[in-house]
């Protein structure tokens, strides 16, 4: 039977559509513990679940909606040009890794699925990317989005991969670890790297023969917003790369990738478990300076974990150590409330480097009380970002 381009793009995307959770599930279940914690679900009522997309429906019933979902999707995507089904299912079958252009269309063509009405944005997120997305509030637009920023506009993106899922600083995940606000102290030596109590700074040098220190703390230098070590357990690989641009990808193996790529260092380490997860950092985050703070998205496969003085109680003498999924953005640091630890009355302690400038995150395992690694030193393969408080 013959079948026009358009039809075969149609089939080909709902084939490609989310899975409903269960490889959400298989990434997390890779981490010791995980399966007894919730991700801070994003629905209305505040509720949590064990695992990112987890559907709960009966056999009968979920067969229903999904051949309700199916028609309603097909009558979404036979309203596409080509060239748009040929975009979207780019963005799609990359899993976001190739960089696609904006699918605009209109802001007011909601669409019913249930007793709900969703936005085109929303009903395509919950078809390609989470199932139990449901409400607008529970995604973020990502900065390479021409919708970004827009708050009221004629036309919308409604690609999948220009937005994230939106972790809820209200209701935080559960703490794998808690650190005594030691952390948050000045380092000894004034000319030391502003790096964490865990592992010290180093000797290596930075392009133009300038030490690290040098490079973080030059005199009037505005140039750089942040500056990005990568650590494989104790042993820092490569050079500070510093970061000019707003937003920077730091990935492993990314399609079209442009940014900070571990693959390229040359490490000598031969651990297997290094070498494993370093494997699977895929497609890695994408770190964004914006108005409001620095956002951290997770573009890869597995959950990373994230430890900020700024995620936490400004009150609190404990600082947590935070699981972000695969395809959720989390504020990481806040400039308003690090100054405001930062004490600026105290001058003695501004004359120093503050590790509260400093944001540690680690690929696929978690450290801290639930786990085997005490400290993010033992972690396989992770970051440390430090901020210009300038």
């Amino acid at each position: 039977m013959f079948r026009t381009k358009r039809s075969v793009l149609v089939r080909r995307l709902w084939r490609s559509r989310a899975p409903g959770g269960e490889e959400e599930e298989e990434a997390a279940a890779g981490e010791p513990g995980a399966a007894a914690v919730a991700e801070p679900r994003a629905h209305l009522g505040g509720g949590r679940g064990c695992c990112p997309g987890k559907a709960g429906r009966g056999g009968r019933a979920a067969a229903g909606a999904e051949a309700e979902l199916k028609a309603l999707t097909h009558a979404v995507l036979k309203r596409l040009k080509e060239r748009q089904l040929e975009g979207l299912l780019h963005a799609v079958e990359s899993r976001g890794g190739a960089r696609t252009p904006c699918l605009l269309l209109p802001a007011k063509a909601d669409s019913r699925l249930g007793q709900h009405w969703y936005p085109l944005p929303v009903l395509l997120c919950k078809v390609f990317r989470w199932p139990d997305l449901r409400h607008c509030s529970e995604v973020k637009r990502l900065c390479c989005c021409e919708s970004y920023g827009k708050a009221h506009s004629e036309l919308v993106c409604c690609n999948p991969h220009h937005l994230s899922r939106l972790c809820e600083l209200e209701s935080p995940p559960p703490p794998y670890s808690r650190y005594p606000m030691d952390f948050l102290k000045p380092t000894d030596c004034p000319d030391s790297v502003p790096s964490s109590t865990e592992t010290g700074g180093t000797n290596c040098l930075a392009p133009g023969g300038l030490s690290d220190s040098q490079v973080l703390q030059e005199p009037g230098d505005r140039s750089h917003w942040c500056v990005v070590a990568y650590w494989e357990e104790k042993t820092r690989v490569g050079r500070l790369y510093s970061v000019q641009e707003p937003s920077l990808d730091i990935f492993y193996d990314l399609p079209q990738g442009n940014g900070f790529c571990l693959g390229q260092l040359n490490s000598d380490n031969k651990s297997q478990l290094v070498q494993k997860v370093r494997s699977k950092i895929g497609y890695g985050i994408q770190l964004t300076k914006e108005v409001d703070g620095v956002w951290v998205y997770n573009r890869s496969s597995y959950p990373i974990f994230i430890k900020s003085a700024t995620l936490d109680n400004p009150d609190s003498r404990t600082l947590l150590v935070h699981k972000v999924f695969p395809g959720f953005s989390i504020k990481a640091f806040d400039y308003e409330k690090a100054y405001t630890l930062q004490r600026p009355n105290d001058h003695e302690f501004t004359q120093q480097p503050w590790t509260g400038f400093t944001v540690q995150i680690s690929f696929v395992k978690g450290w801290g009380q639930c786990y085997t690694r005490q400290f993010i030193s033992s972690c396989p393969c992770w970051l440390e970002v430090i901020f210009n408080n300038r």
